[in-house]
């Protein structure tokens, strides 16, 4: 399988090796700053999953996994992977 595009559903800015998230103290965070993409969102500190990750670029929000765009070809065979696995009848 491929590896997805990532970049901002909003404005299509790309992340680059450089940029780093903040684990915000004022949420709940422990202040940590890494690239939220290395890590599937999840905070190296403290553990924290971020469901929502800041476009540096627009300043919006999106849910961290609406970043991930994968191949067209890849998106299909998730799909059909989907429909084999649910159970007979449904």
């Amino acid at each position: 399988m491929s590896e997805p595009d990532i970049y901002c559903p909003h404005c299509a800015w790309r992340p680059l090796g450089t940029s780093r998230w903040l684990c915000s103290h004022h949420m709940g965070g422990c202040g940590t700053t890494w690239n939220t993409f290395w890590t599937g969102g999840v905070c190296p500190g403290c553990g924290y999953r971020w469901e929502i990750t800041a476009c540096l670029a627009c300043k919006q929000f999106a849910l961290h996994r609406d970043w991930y765009h994968w191949p067209e070809s890849d998106a299909h065979h998730l799909d059909r992977t989907r429909e084999t696995e649910q159970p007979a009848g449904q």
